[in-house]
């Protein structure tokens, strides 16, 4: 009996034992995985600090704060297994943050920091971590200009908003918007329009590098979609033939050139045309051919061989456009068939470039046409034009015209906000006097779908609405488009004779060109603007034309392939 007991006793001291180790384990592990190490947690502080200023909170704690940031930041040893006692001896830490540091290690989260967070715009965070913009100007953007996220702030820098207000002149402006674009190529999404010349670069270096291999762009670059992954390359070599000294790797052991993302696909020879084929086009477009289509010598022959002309790798989208290469190749739009620039700022209200610098750009650039197109009286942001404004550019026009002598022509137009009625913001006698008029939505961008709808089609029954502008606000990687319903919006233009924009500032493409096959289907003419805030901003021109040809647009589907003469007829209702 005895030894039983003896028994049960170190059973049950040795269950004892093992809980014991079991939590200490448990918490061990806690705590292991909310180590952060001296910079992710200094930066919590000067988050913390920065968003208290947003707040006009207490500045005694502000500065305490921002103090602990820079000592913790320049500290050499290692937070996460110092004790207590030995924190709180830190050079601008104390007992209170010390103890907000523990509240990191052991739970990932700091109270103070999240109560901020929580009443703070995500995208008015994301700005503060934006090197260059301190608090004072990220609360001038947030409260003064009503802008809430970093795409809606680099759309206003191209747009010249900033440089209105205090404090924000022409070179802080454009110092902001280096710094964006750099935060937002950081994301891992990028622009078209940020990539492709990089791309193009690596390209040509690793084709002259490699003459004896076939070297291509492949994926989303090449197919030119408006957002990008990176940069794609296949590659008919093996992986250690190739000279990596060119890229350099990130923080996440990614293979980056000039900053850009890099994935190289090395396949031998007889396998590189299909790959390259498999990689540059949409899943339901490769779906139209067989495995035997692709193994061929080049993608040529692949069309070739299904009795179709060529198809650019940008129009490989949709399965309907193989049946437009059947019998000859469709007059798909290009940047050099574009005779006229619509939808055009200058210093009359946000733009970069005085009236006559910008037709005079457009002129000397072989151009037929300039249509200026400056906001209209309510958009206060943008220096929108009151009436008395608008007779003196009227004015100016037409002594350009005179100069101009027929050779080229600039045309009288407003960009006219829709109000939130679907009124346009001008009376009839001043709409009546416009050569067009572009509508467009700027405000109240957070209507149900079908009210937005409503909105825009009283704009475009308007009768004096020519084109619909950048029908859903969008800004890509920083804004989704507010909700409309596209089939009513595309047959209300249809049935008023009204051009619907395909926006190509590479940060709206709007409409989104995968829905330009309706807009032909309904007869509708799509108008391809560059919304030009500056003279260099005219050559936007080549974005709307790619994503154009991915929808499959026709010259004599676009509004400003026309000539003048056919132009001013389109103008008159002739045509």
């Amino acid at each position: 009996m005895l030894y039983k007991y003896y028994i049960i006793s170190i059973l049950r001291f040795m269950m004892r034992i093992q809980i014991k180790i079991i939590i200490k384990l448990f918490l061990l592990l806690r705590y292991i995985s909310a180590i952060m190490n001296n910079k992710q947690i200094a930066l919590k502080f000067d988050l913390l600090a920065k968003l208290m200023e947003l707040h006009d909170d207490n500045p005694f704690k502000i500065r305490s704060y921002a103090n602990a940031y820079l000592s913790l930041r320049k500290l050499e040893g290692n937070l996460s297994t110092m004790p207590k006692s030995e924190l709180s001896e830190i050079r601008g830490v104390g007992t209170a943050i010390a103890d907000k540091i523990e509240e990191l290690l052991l739970t990932g989260e700091m109270k103070a920091l999240k109560k901020y967070q929580d009443i703070t715009p995500e995208g008015v965070q994301q700005m503060l971590t934006i090197k260059g913009l301190g608090s004072k100007k990220v609360k001038q953007i947030w409260k003064e200009m009503e802008i809430t996220t970093v795409g809606e702030l680099l759309y206003a820098c191209t747009e010249n908003r900033l440089i209105k207000y205090k404090g924000f002149g022409e070179k802080v402006q454009d110092e902001i918007k280096n710094r964006i674009e750099y935060f937002m190529d950081a994301q891992g999404k990028y622009l078209y329009a940020h990539v492709h010349l990089v791309a193009d670069d690596l390209l040509g270096i690793l084709s002259d590098r490699y003459p004896a291999h076939q070297i291509s762009l492949c994926g989303d670059v090449r197919r030119m979609m408006p957002e990008v992954c990176g940069i794609e390359i296949i590659a008919s070599m093996d992986a250690e033939e190739m000279d990596f000294t060119i890229l350099s790797k990130s923080d996440m052991d990614q293979w980056v050139y000039k900053d850009i993302p890099v994935y190289i696909y090395f396949k031998d020879p007889a396998s590189f045309t299909k790959e390259l084929f498999e990689r540059s086009c949409s899943e339901s477009f490769l779906s139209a051919f067989d495995e035997s289509d692709l193994n061929v010598a080049d993608e040529h022959t692949i069309f070739k061989k299904k009795g179709l002309h060529f198809i650019p790798s940008e129009c490989r989208e949709f399965p309907y456009i193989i049946d437009k290469f059947k019998e000859s190749s469709p007059n798909l739009i290009r940047q050099d068939h574009i005779k006229g620039i619509v939808h055009n700022h200058s210093t009359y209200s946000d733009g970069l470039h005085s009236l006559a610098e910008m037709a005079d750009y457009v002129k000397d650039k072989g151009y037929e046409y300039f249509v200026i197109s400056d906001h209209s009286k309510s958009a206060g942001y943008a220096g929108g034009l009151p009436e008395e404004r608008i007779f003196m550019q009227w004015s100016e026009i037409d002594h350009l015209n005179i100069q101009y002598d027929g050779t080229f022509k600039v045309y009288k137009s407003i960009e006219s906000d829709i109000l939130t009625d679907g009124s346009l913001d001008y009376t009839n006698d001043i709409l009546s006097q416009f050569d067009l008029v572009i509508a467009s939505v700027h405000s109240v961008l957070n209507m149900e779908q079908e009210r937005a709808t409503s909105r825009l089609i009283k704009a475009i029954e308007n009768p004096y609405t020519k084109i619909l502008g950048h029908p859903t606000g969008r800004l890509l990687l920083a804004r989704p488009g507010y909700p409309i319903d596209f089939k009513k919006v595309i047959d209300a233009c249809a049935a008023n004779n009204v051009a619907i924009e395909l926006n190509a500032n590479p940060q709206r493409l709007d409409i989104d060109w995968t829905w330009i096959p309706y807009c032909m289907e309904r007869g509708v003419i799509v108008a391809i603007n560059p919304d030009a805030h500056s003279k260099e901003s005219i050559h936007y021109i080549r974005y709307g034309c790619a994503v154009a040809r991915k929808g499959g647009l026709q010259t004599e589907n676009c509004l400003n392939a026309k000539s003048l003469l056919e132009f001013e007829n389109w103008l008159n209702n002739k045509m």
